[in-house]
């Protein structure tokens, strides 16, 4: 059958006579035969398959060895012995000269009929170090790619343990070693789809051997820091580094850039090479571990590296622009490049010549990737043009190029200078921005933990990020008689205006260290909140006193009469009012108290008691605005000597209670008393995944959920019975606490901690409790207040009602990691909530609503941990306790919305606000500043001095214009791969990727 086979296979019959004479061969091969006749037909479908001339003679090959492991098993099992296998692999196939291609899809076509033999797995362990063995012979990118396409369908056969890693490495060396030789699209399409095939594998590996990920990238950067190789590793590394877990790159890039083993060349030479990936089409992340890399090396102050690398390298990354395919990444890079280069002009200066043609090959694209580019471009040229003015001659064509696109205003280019900049700038700072050397991307300074003082720290950035408070602070005179407050100020101008990323609190925390804190060991961030508070509170008191002295004997002025008769700037900022109401439950005598209040301390409802939604335990909606009369039958007030225990009926005034506020239609009044329930317009509330408009899960509570509680009638009775004056004895009574005026900054502390009498230590309570961005709260008001208020239209107050509501919008939240309040760790999230309603009155006299972004989440939110301040999300506070349980929310920070108050306090503070937007400093304070700002860079400068001892001299760059001269003169093409070039030409398709 054998020899029919070959004789038809070989003839010179067509192709369609062929292939119905080997179907009745293969036909009858599925019937049983003896072990000689069906050897010889497994050698020549091996013979086929292997060195067959055509790809005819190869799929008959195949499909005569498929038919014979299906329906002979045992006999192919016995022909695809090991002794075989190890042949073709060591040895090829076909006469010397012309070896067989097709051995590693050999091999992987018969492996799928002997799985369950008895030989598999000694054929897996001889595959396993034949691979190994391969890969180390480094072999084509075509012959790497049928070996990863071997070991991606048969698992089994990837090398193991140490084996594994070596694997890895070699896979990697590899790589670096491929190159294209064919300049043709479609040999380039299937080249990178070979790159793929092969980086795909380590993807496969990586995933189950996580250990096998650091040591590779090792083998990775070895490559690409080597200066003895005369040729440069190929960009097809790039295809591996995207498949590099993200989350391990902090801990890679600490790492290189603090390993004093790689000499500055090497890392230049590895970062260089780097940069030039941004040649690599389709791959993903490779901008993200570049300009990770470079915020590593600025970090560790190597600038000379950066600077190097940064001018021989940014033509390159500018003119990859020109092509779609890599434009986002490249832009990226670009962008931090331009905006960490400020120190000079060079960098940006080199692009200047090139900026036109670029400008107008976009403009010629006409495509949305080009149209965004464009934007950014022009954004990024502003930003330069502002940083290094001066230039006119120079900046004229370029300014010219971008003339019909937007221009961003200066607060804007103010931000993007403010969030990369990694060199040394002697600049004043009266006449330039002062954040231009952060080291955090977001623009913001970091506080130097000193020692378990993260407590401080992150109570610090919260007052700080109250910007009416800042304000203030800063805006505060010289010789004002408060030394804590004028500390404050200077740390507050610290974090303002210094250069440095992160400073010292040491002076503030040894002016304010409460006298019963042990140095040295963690203290409660709520604790040393009240502290503060109150010492500047009794400070200002003082001054107080002593100008009342001063105005007796007439040296005072009525200017400065008028400033010591307001009231304290705490008590403006976070000061508020409560009413304590005490009812004797025998003759309904009624005692009350005002206490003013800087916070409110929220204690968790017992776990057995529901206060989720409209069933608390005892309702704060059901508390009227008054008292009802006393029922003729004293023992009807079992249920409460307070209200009746019913539902409001529709004609009734309903109870205030505690809202989160979502968005809003227009006109619709944010009035909290409408309903019965918390949580009544939860369906239309967009916010409500965040805020707690249903009942949160068993163990969950909601901010609105502990207020209200707090706000609930207490029973006291036993041991903790009312001595009422009217009885003249102990009696039953029951408290109550109304709060009679809203602070402009409501601080609320989550009670965590309670002492355990069985451990005698305090515990913390880690229920989860979620935070609304909009808080509405209910507000006690006097009848003559409410007439007033319902008069002017404001939102909230109800006709005949003693409640008004305020509405609060979230500006900071305090987190505390950790399971004990003398221990663990306090980060805080902060955004910077400011007024958003026009200014001035309105003409109809109708107060407009505040636009949406108080509403939304578009303010930008950060996170100050100590040193280290990111860009964060409403998301992330929310979230951070579902994600690390030990990491919850426990000292919160709103900011009253002004459209809701009726205080002439807050149109004068709203009136401040504008008049000192940018408070100026005063002479001393702003002369200590510049003197650390340059003493800083001074610092950076030496330590970089250092450094550049140990820089050898590069050879001069190359220019990297070529492209844009190409584009240039080919009028044919827009991008070299933009649509309208129908991907570009052969010629530019290849300049592109390597």
């Amino acid at each position: 059958m054998d020899k029919i086979l070959e004789a038809v296979v070989m003839s010179s019959y067509p192709n369609n006579v062929k292939q119905g004479l080997v179907r009745r061969v293969i036909e009858a091969s599925k019937q049983p035969m003896d072990s000689e006749q069906c050897w010889s037909m497994l050698e020549l479908s091996t013979k086929l398959y292997l060195t067959g001339d055509t790809k005819y003679k190869r799929e008959v090959g195949k499909e005569v060895l498929e038919v014979y492991g299906h329906y002979h098993p045992e006999e192919f099992e016995e022909f695809f012995n090991i002794r075989f296998l190890l042949s073709l692999l060591q040895e090829g196939y076909g006469p010397l000269g012309k070896r067989s291609h097709y051995v590693l899809d050999y091999i992987q076509l018969g492996l799928q009929f002997v799985l369950e033999s008895p030989s598999a797995n000694s054929i897996f362990s001889l595959l396993r170090i034949e691979v190994l063995r391969k890969v180390c012979e480094r072999p084509s990118p075509k012959q790497c790619a049928k070996i990863s396409k071997l070991l991606t369908q048969h698992p089994q056969c990837i090398p193991t343990g140490k084996h594994q890693l070596l694997f890895c490495q070699q896979l990697i060396r590899c790589i670096g070693q491929f190159q294209c030789v064919s300049e043709g699209e479609e040999e380039i399409m299937e080249f990178l789809e070979q790159v793929n095939k092969v980086s795909g594998l380590l993807q496969r590996i990586w995933r189950t051997q996580t250990s096998a990920i650091l040591p590779s990238l090792k083998e990775l950067f070895t490559i690409i820091s080597s200066t003895e190789e005369q040729e440069a590793p190929s960009n097809a590394l790039a295809s591996v580094v995207q498949f590099v877990p993200l989350e391990l790159m902090d801990g890679v890039i600490r790492n290189l850039t603090n390993d004093d083993s790689i000499t500055d060349v090497q890392m230049m030479t590895a970062i260089g090479r780097m940069i030039d990936w941004v040649s690599w089409p389709l791959g993903k992340n490779i901008d993200k571990w570049i300009i990770a890399l470079l915020k590593g090396l600025a970090a560790v102050k190597k600038f000379s590296i950066l600077i190097e690398v940064t001018l021989s390298k940014i033509e390159k990354v500018f003119s990859k622009l020109l092509y779609p395919i890599v434009r986002e990444g490249a832009l990226s890079v670009l962008q931090y490049m331009l905006l960490s280069f400020q120190h000079s002009h060079e960098a940006f200066h080199l692009l200047l010549p090139h900026i036109p043609r670029l400008v107008a090959s976009l403009k010629k694209e006409d495509s949305n990737s080009a149209t965004s580019s464009l934007e950014q471009l022009a954004e990024l040229i502003h930003c330069m043009f502002f940083r290094f003015s001066g230039f006119p001659d120079l900046y004229e064509p370029v300014l010219e190029a971008v003339k019909a696109l937007p221009i961003p205003n200066e607060d804007r280019i103010k931000h993007l200078l403010g969030q990369n900049a990694w060199t040394s700038q002697k600049n004043e700072l009266a006449c330039f921005y002062p954040r231009l050397a952060s080291k955090s991307e977001t623009g913001k300074i970091g506080l130097i933990n000193l020692g378990n003082t993260c407590y401080m720290n992150s109570i610090i950035q919260s007052l700080f990020m109250a910007s009416d408070f800042r304000h203030s602070v800063l805006n505060l005179t010289e010789g004002n008689s408060q030394p804590l407050m004028t500390k404050l100020q200077w740390l507050f101008a610290f974090l303002e205006h210094s250069q440095r990323p992160a400073i010292s609190p040491e002076s503030f925390l040894s002016a304010s260290w409460p006298p019963w804190f042990t140095p040295g060991a963690q203290q409660d961030c709520s604790e040393y909140l009240k502290y503060l508070l109150d010492r500047l509170h009794e400070e200002e008191k003082t001054g107080k006193r002593i100008y009342q002295k001063l105005k007796e004997s007439s040296l005072t002025s009525q200017a400065v009469e008028h400033h010591y008769l307001n009231k304290t700037l705490i008590e403006k900022m976070f000061g508020g009012k409560m009413m304590t109401k005490i009812r004797c439950l025998k003759c309904l005598n009624v005692s009350s108290r005002e206490e003013a209040f800087t916070d409110l301390s929220l204690a968790f409802p017992p776990s057995d008691r529901n206060v989720c939604g409209s069933t608390p335990i005892l309702p704060v909606e059901e508390i009227g605005p008054q008292f009802i009369e006393p029922p003729e039958n004293v023992g009807q007030l079992m249920g409460s000597p307070w209200i009746q225990r019913k539902a409001p009926m529709a004609s009734d005034h309903p109870a205030p209670s505690v809202e989160t506020l979502g968005f809003q239609e227009r006109g619709e009044a944010a009035n909290p008393i409408r309903g019965n329930d918390v949580g009544v317009d939860a369906a239309k509330d967009p916010l409500s995944a965040f805020g707690e408009q249903a009942c949160a899960p068993k163990d969950s509570r909601s901010v609105p959920d502990l207020i209200n509680y707090f706000l609930s009638p207490e029973r006291l009775t036993a041991e903790n019975k009312y001595h009422c004056e009217k009885c003249a004895s102990l009696q039953d009574a029951e408290k109550v606490a109304e709060l009679t005026e809203g602070p402009h900054y409501l601080i609320l502390t989550l009670l965590r901690f309670s002492f355990d009498p069985r451990t005698m230590k305090r515990k913390k309570i880690l229920d989860n409790v979620s935070i609304p961005v909009v808080l509405k709260l209910p507000i006690l008001v006097a009848p003559e207040e409410t007439e007033e208020v319902c008069q002017h239209g404001k939102d909230g107050a109800v006709p005949g009602s003693s409640f008004m509501t305020v509405v609060y919008d979230l500006c900071s939240v305090v987190v505390h990691s950790g399971i004990s309040s003398e221990s663990g760790h306090y980060y805080c999230y902060s955004r910077e909530c400011t007024d958003t309603i026009p200014h001035g009155q309105p003409r109809d006299g109708v107060p407009k609503p505040a636009s949406d972004k108080q509403l939304d989440f578009e303010i930008q939110w950060y996170l100050f941990n100590d040193t280290r301040v990111s860009f964060s999300s409403f998301e992330s506070v929310s979230n951070v306790t579902s994600f690390f349980p030990k990491d919850t929310a426990y000292v919160l920070f709103y900011r009253q919305r002004p459209e809701r108050q009726s205080c002439l306090l807050h149109e004068a503070l709203a009136e401040a606000g504008r008049l000192h937007g940018e408070p100026s400093l005063h002479k001393d304070l702003m002369e200590a500043i510049s003197k650390d700002n340059i003493l800083f860079l001074q610092e950076q400068e030496k330590e970089a001095r250092n450094r550049a001892a140990y820089i050898s001299a590069l050879p001069k760059s190359p220019l990297w214009w070529r492209d844009l001269d190409r584009d240039k003169d080919d009028d044919s093409s827009s991008g070299g791969c933009s649509p309208a070039a129908g991907g570009g030409g052969s010629g530019s398709f290849h300049g592109l990727v390597f």
